[in-house]
Formats: C-alpha cells, sequence, structure tokens
C-alpha cells in the first residue's frame, strides 16, 4: 500500500547525474538506499518507509543542474559515520559539520557533483 501525497507538501525529490549508475552505487553504499529502475536513463528512490512509494529519482543527462539550485537535505541520527559512508562511497564533503540552531549539519557532492546536506540533531 503506498501512502497518499500530501496537498503542497514536499513529495519527490529528483537528482540529475550523468553516471546512473556510479549514482546508484553511491547513495546505495552511503545511504542504502535501494531503486525501482525505468531504463537506462531513471531509477527511481524507493522510500524507506517500506510502502511501496518512492521519494525522488535519479535523472541521467548530459551535465548536472547548475549551481544555485534548491539544496536537498537529508537526516541522520550520526552524523558522524554518516559523513564517514559518504566519504568511503566516493563523495566528497564540501563542508564539514558545523553546529546550528537545531543541531549539526555537513554539505558533501555526490560522484556528479550535486551538492546535498545532511543534518542530526546531536
Amino acid at each position: 500500500m503506498t501512502s497518499s501525497p500530501l496537498h503542497h507538501s514536499l513529495d519527490y525529490v529528483e537528482l540529475v547525474v550523468t553516471d546512473l549508475e556510479a549514482s546508484r552505487r553511491f547513495f546505495a553504499e552511503a545511504f542504502g538506499w535501494t531503486f525501482n529502475d525505468y531504463g537506462p536513463g531513471y531509477a527511481g528512490i524507493v522510500s524507506p518507509r517500506d510502502d511501496g512509494s518512492e521519494v525522488g529519482g535519479l535523472m541521467l543527462a548530459d551535465e548536472p543542474r547548475p549551481v544555485g539550485g534548491p539544496l536537498v537535505l537529508l537526516y541522520s541520527d550520526d552524523l558522524d559515520a554518516t559523513m564517514s559512508g559518504i566519504v568511503s562511497a566516493g563523495g566528497t564533503i564540501l563542508q564539514a559539520p558545523y553546529e546550528f540552531p537545531g543541531g549539526r549539519r555537513l554539505h558533501f557532492s555526490d560522484p556528479t557533483g550535486n551538492e546535498l546536506g545532511v543534518w542530526s540533531v546531536k
């Protein structure tokens, strides 16, 4: 059973990648994501809620989206362990963990160069 979308809520995040297989490997290794394959140019990101839904996708293109677009933030129970996973999976830490008024946060880039953030309350 899939959950119903909520009116006016963020529902789906799509990352443009230049190497679909490398991106799949990176996000699977760094964050444990799984995917639904839709051919050679797209992979849907399966929801961690195990309800059959998707929360986003990886779309193959010649170039990633230009810098300056919206920043996607992920949540982590253990920011330091997540940072280690990002690095071991081949990501690049762009901004080391820093304090903000709600916890800690870091920024990284995936193998294609997309910048994402991860935050934690600890």
